[in-house]
């Protein structure tokens, strides 16, 4: 199967550096534009199925990039949601000590065990097909650090995805996953 991830625009929240969590999140004006800038680097990419998640801000994004593939299903799925920030939901960043997670907050396992699932229920019905999932900064990493055997952990030191970055996968039902393009945004310069 091949995944092309992406996390959705820019957000009012994302040049606020507040941290949106579940809620809906807006696209901004520059959001849109990314959205747009996005969705014509993927044109031309083969595309059977869009997995959003179902957040404001991703389905959004997801939209847009669909309306260049008409005949592809969208799907719009909690699985694929940011990972619950609890009492650090709508504070600013540089607010809060992450050392510190919240009780009520969803934990790493807790976010990695949600994606995996998801992934291997798609892979299950689409394995050779092209698919696309737009998710969020948080969520996508943990998607990658699963691709690509990561413990869990290093969800945290990964380099955050950029507003609309591609990353491409090759999934393979035997674990072998083939990397073929992480966190890319040339088509925003």
């Amino acid at each position: 199967m091949k995944l092309i991830l992406t996390r959705h625009g820019e957000t009012e929240a994302n040049t606020e550096h507040i941290i949106q969590s579940h809620l809906p999140g807006k696209l901004s004006a520059e959001g849109e534009t990314q959205a747009e800038k996005l969705a014509q680097r993927l044109k031309d990419e083969k595309i059977d199925i869009i997995f959003s998640s179902d957040l404001k801000r991703a389905a959004d994004t997801a939209k847009i990039v669909a309306k260049y593939h008409p005949e592809a299903e969208l799907v719009f799925t909690e699985e694929l949601r940011e990972g619950n920030a609890g009492d650090f939901t709508g504070k600013r960043s540089d607010e809060v000590d992450w050392s510190k997670r919240p009780a009520n907050a969803e934990t790493l396992e807790q976010i990695r065990d949600r994606v995996t699932k998801l992934l291997k229920k798609v892979y299950e019905s689409h394995s050779h097909q092209n698919v696309l999932f737009v998710g969020h900064n948080g969520v996508n990493k943990s998607i990658i650090g699963y691709i690509m055997n990561k413990p869990v952990n290093d969800m945290v030191r990964a380099d955050n995805q950029k507003n609309t970055a591609v990353n491409i996968f090759e999934v393979k039902e035997n674990g072998n996953h083939k990397v073929c393009l992480i966190n890319c945004a040339k088509h925003l310069d």
